[in-house]
């Protein structure tokens, strides 16, 4: 999300400071897969200290390593090292800092004294298997933990019992009555993320038995596969946990009906359904420090996962509810009160950055807080002084750092991380550019300039298109898709939010559905036009485009559609065919939303209607396609019978697979081959 103008040119001055022109070169993969991370800011409860996630490539490459590091927020001082593992939460009088980490294998809470330069360590949690997330009550005397548990099936005996169980079963197979049989990455194991509660004592151990608070709940908190803290809150008495989660039984690979549920904190009641009204999407509880209001985020459209978040205000006082934000076109990413409840801190994203907000609750009114750039989530402490918030920043110029900011005042930036790594590389210059698109609309794109870029010459370019579709090419740095990369190479890159991308209101979201093939074709064409009118250096005679995702069906369309600009084409895990994309995705409310609201059997023809198998006559431009085996979000049978489609036909073109990725390649060594196979195709055909 974003930051402050004077953080943005901070940050953008701490990396161009790194590179000195006598020795400046280019940035390239490995530095992208060497660069050490940081993420999770989390700020003490008076305000002084963050304690945040440093992860960094292990000494044989082969993954990374986090450690929880802390800072003072008043930026002074160097970061200290607490303790190997990830998501530092501190306790509620800040005396100790919790997380988890492994135990003979398995993931449990510990705890570390932070007042005291990490002395102190300690396990917290015994339990029979993984933690998955956590929260500590506000009197600091109950531990919150999911885990994955067979429902109704949760006493640590009984826990163990299926544990010994599936260890001894010999045969492999697995037999399944409803869907998700496998979700992103993962077979279903017959089991959901639940709750429990642990006394907490003083010493900071947990004690007892481990009390279900979810028992036989048919649903998973967090929710799968990305869900953590955020998807559940003890409120501020202490006595209940407040959580949002969608019922599984047999609809739940085409439903988006999230709702709010209540579960006192001693595990005595069945949770307590208070949104069933909804049958949108409701997530992300907060609660004003004295309890009297809640807030949370809200969809109105089921089915629709891109719908727009408002923000639901509820007083305890009159027990009403109502939307604080309906004439504010921007969908809420993360929310949480102000100490006076007067105010709500609010991310969003907003025309190619990611903003945070101070949004009025009496009036809805929104006031930006910071500029251009990426904030990437933040966190809060309500000491004397005032409000204090820490989040990460980061723009398309550097990766993300630690910042501190207090409503009104400039963020002061905590950490430099990669500042040694990056010396010497300069990053490539960028700009943000319009265009009049499809419906005669505004659309808008980036360009960024080659390394080696000299007036009066000719570069090669590549046209990178996002995936989602619902998503943007934000002013933001990716560990993945980084146009920084591809610059480096040489190459210039164009990047166009086209129709259905995010922040610039409801309406331009949600145009593509329906519509992939037409619309954001007319931008994308539009605004390569645009691009190359704009900045003369790009050679439109050796070009490449290239997607991911819905990037990659677009990859695909083009091919038999719009094939004449492209010396080449790259496809990191496209839909190949739609029809068969509505019966073998997992998460199918995602296709029969995007193909009128049907599925495939009920209207065919929506589904064939910009389908990319039907056009592979057309094909005629080399093609590498990537699709890796533990996609099951987008299968790699899609991948592969768009290799076969090329091979038949006798098109230029290459396959790589990784047998032990998802959507996206992550493994460091992973990382490289994939940058490297690009780099070497692009340099095939566009030199």
């Amino acid at each position: 999300m974003i930051r402050l103008l004077a953080a943005s040119v901070a940050a953008l001055a701490l990396f161009s400071a790194a590179a000195p022109a006598v020795s400046a070169r280019p940035f390239t993969q490995k530095d992208l897969v060497a660069l050490d991370r940081v993420g999770d800011p989390r700020i003490s409860p008076d305000g002084k200290w963050v304690v945040y996630d440093l992860i960094q490539l292990n000494a044989k490459g082969t993954g990374r390593a986090h450690t929880i590091m802390k800072i003072a927020a008043d930026g002074r001082g160097e970061p200290i090292k607490l303790a190997a593992g990830g998501g530092g939460r501190w306790a509620p009088d800040g005396r100790r800092v919790y997380f988890i980490a492994p135990a003979n294998g398995i993931d449990q809470v510990w705890s570390i004294d932070a007042a005291n330069s990490g002395r102190g360590l300690q396990q917290v949690t015994y339990l029979p298997t993984d933690v998955g997330a956590f929260r500590i009550s506000p009197d600091g005397q109950t531990l919150v933990v999911s885990m994955a548990v067979i429902p109704g099936r949760e006493s640590a005996a009984e826990i163990k019992q299926a544990l010994d169980e599936k260890a001894a079963t010999k045969s492999s197979g697995a037999l399944y009555d409803h869907l998700f049989v496998r979700h992103w990455d993962t077979w279903d194991t017959h089991t959901k993320n639940h709750l429990f509660a642990l006394k907490l004592g003083d010493d900071g151990q947990a004690s007892g038995q481990a009390t279900p608070l979810t028992p036989g709940f048919d649903g998973d908190v967090p929710s799968k596969p990305f869900g953590g803290d955020e998807d559940f809150v003890i409120t501020p008495d202490g006595k209940s946990v407040v959580f949002s989660a969608r019922l599984a039984g047999r609809t739940e690979p085409w439903s988006t009906n999230f709702d709010l549920w209540s579960t006192p904190l001693d595990g005595s009641a069945a949770p307590h359904d208070f949104t069933p009204e909804n049958k949108a999407w409701d997530a992300a509880p907060a609660f004003s420090l004295d309890g009297k209001l809640a807030a949370h985020r809200a969809m109105k459209r089921p089915g629709f996962e891109a719908d727009r978040f408002g923000v639901i205000l509820y007083s305890d006082v009159t027990h009403t509810s109502r939307e604080i934000d309906p004439k504010w076109d921007r969908s809420a990413e993360q929310i949480a009160f102000s100490a006076d409840a007067k105010s709500l801190y609010v991310e969003a994203t907003d025309e190619q950055n990611v903003r945070l907000f101070r949004m009025d609750v009496a009036t809805g009114a929104v006031t930006p807080m910071t500029g251009k750039g990426h904030v990437g989530g933040f966190d809060m402490a309500h000491p004397a002084s005032g409000d204090v918030l820490a989040f990460t920043q980061d723009t398309m110029a550097g990766p993300p750092q630690i910042f501190v900011m207090k409503p009104g005042a400039p963020a002061i930036q905590l950490t430099h991380v990669g500042a040694e790594q990056l010396k010497g590389v300069e990053m490539s210059p960028y700009e943000s550019f319009t265009f009049t698109g499809w419906n005669k609309e505004t659309v808008h794109g980036w360009i960024v300039k080659p390394a080696g870029w000299v007036p009066g010459r000719k570069f090669p370019t590549v046209f990178l298109i996002h995936g989602g579709p619902q998503g943007s090419w934000e002013d933001a740095w990716s560990s993945r898709w980084n146009p920084q990369v591809w610059a480096g190479w040489g190459y210039g890159v164009v990047m166009v939010d086209f129709h259905g991308s995010t922040g610039y209101g409801q309406a331009f979201t949600d145009a593509i559905s329906g519509h992939w093939g037409d619309r954001p074709l007319v931008d994308l064409q539009k605004g390569w036009a645009a691009a190359q009118a704009k900045a003369g250096w790009i050679d439109g005679s050796k070009a490449c485009a290239a997607g991911a995702s819905y990037g990659g069906f677009m990859t695909y369309w083009i091919a038999g559609n719009w094939n004449a600009p492209w010396k080449c084409l790259i496809d990191h895990d496209g839909v190949f065919d739609n029809r068969m994309m509505g019966y073998s995705t997992e998460e199918l409310w995602f296709s029969e939303w995007e193909n009128g609201h049907t599925t495939v059997w009920e209207n065919p023809a929506n589904y064939e209607k910009f389908n990319p198998i039907n056009h592979v006559a057309a094909w005629t431009k080399p093609m590498l396609v990537i699709h890796s085996a533990k996609d099951y979000r987008i299968p790699l049978e899609q991948g592969l019978g768009a290799f076969t489609a090329l091979q038949r036909k006798g098109v230029e073109s290459e396959f790589l697979t990784f047998p032990d990725e998802n959507h996206w390649v992550l493994k460091p060594a992973n990382s490289l081959q994939w940058h490297d196979t690009v780099q070497a195709w692009l340099k095939k055909w566009i030199g």
